[in-house]
């Protein structure tokens, strides 16, 4: 909007076009050819092929894969119920405990999930809230990490709600609970959805809270990736990550038509 000129738009769609693929497209189609390398001695992997997708569809990290899903579902829902509890509650609450609440949703944000893994394996790893050592602890420490954008979310869409639907159903003598399960959640629908897959997209790449607190018996693909990477199996390593990359894609665009279907209602 800044730049008149056709001349100095094309310059400025260039060097946008020049930071996008250097920034996300670049990384992302390297890991996808060292997926599909057999040897990278050179400029360019040689030996293409399936091999390493086929081992990450198998053994560990398939398992690995099905434990990154289950744990992004589980922490979404748990999240966006919580969330969306949390921000009715507050948009009808006094202004400073409106302030209080916002605060302490995004605490998670504000510090590193590190933080948040070891918080939540020294609180849980004691009777009677003792988590430890199951898959329980793990669902946990991602539904802490991801609530805050489900709170912000649809706290957002409720302050661009019109409160004349509201107050039009009040007025024809529907109660709370009538006016928030006909008029209130399926206009949030759209922001709900949206917030669901924000929530399912950072769980499913979720590492720094995850490698404290998580069993061997319920190790999610970033953990794998990690360790695998560590051994020095990198094209195991990126085939796994592109599994990753395309799983969350398709649980993104199933949300999405979701939430498309919800907004045409």
């Amino acid at each position: 909007m800044l730049v008149w000129t056709r001349r100095g738009r094309a310059v400025v769609l260039a060097v946008f076009g020049i930071v996008v693929a250097v920034v996300f497209v670049a990384p992302i189609a390297t890991v996808v050819a060292a997926a599909l390398a057999g040897h990278w001695t050179g400029p360019l992997p040689s030996d293409l092929g399936f091999a390493n997708f086929d081992r990450a569809l198998s053994g560990e990290a398939a398992a690995s894969l099905s434990v990154s899903l289950q744990t992004a579902l589980l922490a979404g829902l748990f999240s966006l119920i919580l969330g969306t509890w949390a921000a009715l509650a507050s948009a009808a609450a006094p202004a400073w405990l409106r302030r209080v609440t916002d605060a302490v949703f995004h605490l998670p944000v504000a510090v590193p999930s590190v933080a948040i893994g070891l918080g939540v394996l020294i609180t849980f790893n004691e009777r009677p809230l003792l988590l430890g050592g199951t898959k329980w602890i793990v669902i946990l420490a991602h539904t802490v990490l991801v609530l805050a954008y489900a709170f912000s979310g649809v706290s957002a869409a409720l302050d661009r709600l019109d409160p004349g639907y509201r107050q039009a159903a009040e007025s024809l003598g529907a109660g709370p609970v009538l006016v928030l399960r006909r008029i209130t959640l399926p206009l949030l629908l759209p922001a709900l959805g949206a917030a669901a897959g924000l929530a399912i997209a950072l769980s499913m790449g979720e590492l720094g809270a995850t490698i404290m607190v998580y069993p061997a018996t319920w190790k999610t693909l970033p953990v794998t990736i990690f360790a695998t990477t560590d051994r020095g199996a990198v094209f195991d390593a990126a085939a796994s990550t592109t599994l990753l990359v395309l799983v969350t894609l398709i649980a993104l665009v199933i949300l999405g038509r979701l939430k498309g279907r919800a907004a045409l209602r």
